[in-house]
């Protein structure tokens, strides 16, 4: 067995302060895989109050795949990992930092870093087609999360209820 690390990375604007972006991105909850556009399921382990465990399972080119993650906070840098414990990516870590951008808005920066199995080396064509395809899976996936935080502060802001965690007034 080949392990084939394959790295990419995007950029994802809000509409939202980074520390309320970091905040609602780190308030996991079972209906998540919904926000995302995405159909599965997620079950929750809170270890403490930096380190969480999350048991994802949903069916991908057919076959009914479940990942487990490691997910470690550090609310100073307003970061987060996520580091497949168990699945067919095994050890692949992927890094989420929130930075201002003005007064009212924010970005992520996404580093991912995807180890691949395979029964023989894989050539660089095939490494790019991997990331760019991540890459555009993940970047959607953000795009679809960031309208769901973005309508999630606005109905905080007009003293609505969020579906997530409210941000700061």
């Amino acid at each position: 067995m080949v392990l084939t690390s394959v790295g990419y990375s995007f950029t994802q604007k809000f509409s939202v302060p980074a520390e309320d972006a970091f905040v609602w991105s780190i308030d996991y909850d079972p209906a998540d895989w919904s926000l995302m556009g995405l159909e599965g399921k997620r079950k929750i382990s809170r270890l403490s109050k930096d380190a969480i465990i999350l048991e994802d399972t949903r069916r991908i080119e057919g076959d009914l795949v479940t990942k487990t993650r490691l997910i470690r906070i550090n609310p100073k840098r307003l970061s987060f990992t996520n580091t497949h414990i168990s699945g067919p990516t095994l050890h692949s870590q992927f890094w989420y930092e929130f930075f201002p951008e003005g007064k009212e808005g924010s970005r992520l920066e996404f580093t991912g870093l995807l180890l691949i199995p395979s029964g023989r080396e894989l050539t660089p064509k095939e490494v790019s087609g991997i990331a760019s395809r991540e890459k555009k899976g993940d970047s959607r996936i953000w795009v679809n999360l960031a309208k769901a935080m973005e309508s999630d502060y606005a109905k905080a802001k007009k003293g609505g209820r969020p579906s997530r965690t409210p941000a700061r007034s």
